[in-house]
């Protein structure tokens, strides 16, 4: 089996409970989120993997990320690295090292992340003996049948076979993420604890998403990283900054829904948009209805918070950019913050300008996008 270099952990064989017999070092990685850059110890391992018959899979998972401690895997902290190794070590009988595309922080969900996974498929019946790689779907139910004897909060949805030198991180072409969030005074559901952000004030949305007509394209986002950040570059490009108003549902919006969204409200204003940057009031006559029906909810039913769902879709972002950017479009919402505010923080480059970051809870990755060979 490959190594990762940056996570050399020696085990001498996967038991039950895949505890590590020895530990030579552990090399955390930096920290940046999506830089681009190639290391060259990549390159050297893809050449290796060129004289062994082993298969690199591209993995996409969904996970809730509220009992992770990250993505990143850990010397103690459960996280989804360490527990999808975990089933993968008990499904080929080795270890192996998982590269994720896209680090996701503690308590942050994914409807999909990607990684990729080298295997060398080894006989059990002769030691030694190096078959023919398993089928993508025999990977993906063997890995989610050890999963599900996890918490069930982490599954694999799909699986491809691709080429030795395909990186599921520097390959990625565009990162879209989703948040959440519940407006509204009445208590949040116990089924959307730690899956929204709960905000009691009424949200003003056209001022929220004139705040994202400033925000969004190519900018210096030095007010919108974490302290901890280590890209190179404060500079971004932020292909779409929206939010809209959805019926309250454990689902988002995908792309043909918002550009309906943005016909609908073109007929109606008789006025062009960018689907890239303009977001239409949402005109939907059905969270109208929604909106009625609390008024007159019978006994023993819940009554519905609105939902807004903010969509930051971009190649790469910096570390905490969208918690960042929807707590100032939070801030728009409730008022606390005008439109000039948002050019004001934009414009300082420096992040003690910025509003309060919106919790970890709310924020979903939502794909990743390849040019997958074919």
């Amino acid at each position: 089996m490959t190594h990762n270099p940056k996570h050399t952990v020696e085990i001498d064989e996967c038991s039950d409970n895949n505890r590590p017999s020895k530990i030579s070092k552990i090399e955390y990685p930096n920290p940046s989120y999506h830089d681009g850059e190639q290391e060259e110890e990549e390159e050297q391992k893809e050449g290796m993997n060129q004289h062994r018959r082993i298969q690199r899979y591209l993995v996409a998972i969904e996970y809730i990320g509220t009992h992770f401690s990250g993505s990143q895997k850990q010397l103690t902290d459960r996280t989804v690295v360490g527990v999808l190794e975990e089933a993968f070590c008990k499904f080929v009988g080795q270890p192996v090292s998982v590269i994720c595309s896209s680090r996701t922080d503690a308590g942050v969900h994914a409807l999909s992340n990607v990684c990729h996974v080298d295997i060398e498929r080894i006989s059990k019946r002769k030691p030694g003996e190096v078959l023919p790689p398993h089928e993508p779907v025999v990977v993906r139910r063997a890995v989610n049948h050890f999963l599900q004897k996890q918490n069930g909060d982490l599954m694999v949805i799909d699986v491809r076979c691709v080429p030795s030198d395909f990186h599921a991180r520097y390959k990625a072409q565009e990162r879209t993420y989703f948040y959440r969030l519940l407006s509204g005074s009445e208590p949040l559901s116990t089924l959307e604890k730690d899956r929204a952000w709960h905000v009691p004030e009424e949200l003003n949305l056209p001022a929220m998403q004139e705040a994202c007509r400033v925000l969004v394209g190519h900018h210096d986002f030095s007010s919108f990283r974490a302290a901890g950040c280590q890209a190179k570059s404060p500079i971004r490009t932020l292909d779409e900054l929206s939010v809209v108003e959805v019926i309250q549902s454990p689902y988002f919006p995908s792309v043909m829904d918002r550009e309906r969204q943005i016909k609908v409200a073109d007929d109606l204003h008789g006025c062009g948009s960018n689907a890239e940057a303009v977001i239409p009031v949402s005109s939907s006559a059905r969270i109208d209805k929604v909106r009625a029906s609390n008024e007159g909810v019978g006994f023993g039913k819940r009554r519905y918070h609105r939902c807004l769902v903010v969509t930051a879709r971009a190649r790469a972002f910096l570390y905490h950019q969208v918690r960042l950017l929807v707590g100032v479009l939070k801030a728009v919402g409730t008022g606390n913050l005008t439109i000039p505010d948002v050019e004001r923080i934009l414009n300082a480059k420096t992040v003690t300008a910025a509003s309060p970051m919106a919790p970890a809870c709310g924020l979903y990755l939502g794909e990743v996008k390849y040019d997958l060979p074919s």
